[in-house]
C-alpha cells in the first residue's frame, strides 16, 4: 500500500516534469492576429508568417517565467531521482527519508511553476492582451497548468506514503513498549 501511494506521485512527477519540459521549450503560449495573419509566441521565440524569430528583448516578465520554469523542472527532476531512490535501502542514506525529501522538492516545484505561470497570466492579460484585440492562451500555456496540478499532486501522494509510514512506524513503537511491559 505504501509503495502504491509513492509509485503514483513518481507517475504524476514524470508526466509533470514531461510537461514541464514540453510547455517551457515550444512556442505556443499565446495565439494573436497581427496584421491580418496569425502569430503565436512563447518563452523563447514568436513566429509571424510562417517565419519564427528569437525573442531578442530582455523583457522581465519573459525573464521571470523562464527562470521559474526551469527552476520549477530542475526541482522536480531531483524530486523524481529522490524518489526512485527512496525504492532502495541505502546504509549511506539512513538518517534522510527521501520520501519526505521528495515530496519537498514536488511541492517547491508546484510553488515555481505557479509562480511563473502567474507572473505570465498577469503581464498578458494586462498589457498584452490589450494590444492585441484578437488573442488567447495556447497549448504551451495549458500544458503549464497541467503541470502544476500534475507536480502538486506528486507532492501530495509522496507526502501521504511518508504519513503512512508515520503512522506505522508509531504504531510498532507503541506495540515494542507494549510488549517490553508485559514481559
Amino acid at each position: 500500500m505504501m509503495y502504491s501511494f509513492m509509485g503514483g506521485g513518481l507517475f504524476c512527477a514524470i508526466v509533470g516534469n514531461i510537461l514541464l519540459v514540453v510547455s517551457t521549450a515550444t512556442d505556443y503560449w499565446m495565439q494573436y492576429r497581427l496584421s491580418g495573419s496569425f502569430a503565436h509566441q512563447g518563452l523563447w521565440r514568436y513566429c509571424m508568417s510562417g517565419k519564427c524569430y528569437m525573442q531578442t528583448d530582455s523583457i522581465a516578465y519573459w525573464n521571470a517565467t523562464r527562470a521559474f520554469m526551469i527552476l520549477s523542472a530542475m526541482t522536480c527532476f531531483a524530486g523524481i531521482i529522490a524518489g526512485i531512490l527512496s525504492f532502495g535501502h541505502f546504509s549511506a542514506f539512513e538518517r534522510f527519508n527521501r520520501s519526505f525529501a521528495a515530496g519537498i522538492m514536488f511541492f517547491v516545484s508546484t510553488l515555481f511553476v505557479l509562480l511563473a505561470m502567474a507572473i505570465y497570466t498577469g503581464v498578458t492579460v494586462n498589457f498584452l492582451g490589450k494590444r492585441f484585440g484578437d488573442w488567447r492562451f495556447s497549448w504551451s500555456y495549458i500544458l503549464g497548468w497541467v503541470a502544476l496540478l500534475m507536480t502538486f499532486f506528486a507532492g501530495w501522494l509522496t507526502l501521504s506514503r511518508c504519513k503512512f509510514l508515520l503512522k506505522y512506524c508509531v504504531l510498532l513503537v507503541i506495540s515494542r513498549q507494549y510488549f517490553k511491559l508485559s514481559m
